[in-house]
């Protein structure tokens, strides 16, 4: 009977030695972590010093832009078609940029003016399809207003609010938040003042929508074992 038992064995006993030696290789491939989708200083760039965000408890998405930009005008609708579906756990926050005062000085007090007026919709929008579809010209706060008032917006609020102590303070946030982050071109999107990413970082419009849902999901990862 042994003898009849090992003539059957002999032949299965080198697949089963095989197939023992792999068992380790699989629990080892088990234990390995996914490989992450999108890759740091490929699709995005973790920033030296993680900076403070004005969101609380929600994952911020900072998009640096300014109105002139032919790339910030083109991403516009892809993040308006973001924020019908952004994640719960993120806030967007535009942030117009500042390099300097003759440069972006202008662009970055109307965004302000339509945010402190309560008009970012419709004005923001508007602002970018006047400049870049009708190729609208603004000599300064007064075309502005006359603008405004075109899309039902009060001129004079413009006009009285374009130079206040409000928009100053704003002015100076970006100002310093454009220096801090070390921004050299728009458009640029800041996760949770932790990651930095943008069309040319991640590719494409439609990846880089991909790339900000990674990257709050990411971002919420960090908090939660912050908070541990």
């Amino acid at each position: 009977m042994s003898t009849v038992l090992n003539l059957l064995i002999r032949p299965l006993l080198p697949a089963l030695l095989g197939t023992l030696a792999l068992l380790p290789l699989a629990a080892t491939a088990q234990d390995k972590e996914p490989e992450e989708a999108f890759v740091k200083d490929g699709h995005y760039i973790e920033l030296a010093q993680v900076q403070p965000v004005q969101t609380g408890d929600k994952i911020e998405v900072l998009e640096v832009f300014w109105y002139q930009c032919p790339h910030c005008f083109r991403l516009h609708p892809f993040m308006n078609e973001w924020l019908k579906t952004k994640p719960d756990t993120a806030e967007y926050v535009p942030m117009p940029v500042y390099f300097n005062q003759q440069r972006n000085e202008f662009e970055a007090r109307a965004y302000y003016t339509f945010e402190v007026l309560d008009r970012i919709d419709p004005l923001h929008s508007m602002m970018f399809h006047a400049i870049h579809d009708e190729r609208r010209s603004f000599a300064g706060k007064e075309d502005l207003a006359a603008w405004a008032e075109e899309h039902g917006v009060s001129g004079e609020d413009i006009v009285n609010t374009f130079d206040s102590f409000a928009i100053d303070s704003k002015i100076n946030f970006s100002k310093v938040m454009t220096r801090i982050y070390g921004i050299t071109g728009v458009p640029t999107v800041i996760i949770d003042g932790r990651y930095m990413t943008s069309v040319s970082h991640a590719g494409s419009h439609e990846n880089l929508i991909d790339v900000i849902n990674f990257l709050i999901e990411k971002a919420r990862q960090v908090r939660s074992e912050l908070a541990q």
